[in-house]
């Protein structure tokens, strides 16, 4: 038996999402619940810090220096264009 305490964010159409552990991920699942509004101090926050911004940056000023895929994909308009698998749409026959 495990016991989990999370806070969830509901999703639009209203229903929670709880995330299992990996050793009840194929088997049947007995939910015991209780619902109460949490604090919004106990929210998990969803914006970047400035830390996590700043890493974020720095990362991408690392990738810039690498030089990027340039080499490989020299125009990417153009790769993306040779990558696409046009289908006919319904209608516009």
């Amino acid at each position: 038996m495990s016991t989990i305490t999370a806070i969830l964010d509901p999703h639009a159409d209203g229903s929670l999402h709880l995330p299992l552990p990996a050793e009840l991920r194929h088997r049947r699942v007995r939910v015991e619940a209780t619902l109460e509004a949490a604090d919004e101090a106990e929210a998990i926050p969803t914006l970047a810090t400035p830390e996590m911004l700043r890493q974020r940056k720095e990362a991408l000023a690392a990738l810039r220096a690498l030089g990027g895929m340039k080499d490989v994909i020299p125009d990417p308009a153009v790769w993306q264009r040779e990558q696409r698998e046009d289908r006919p749409l319904p209608g516009r026959e």
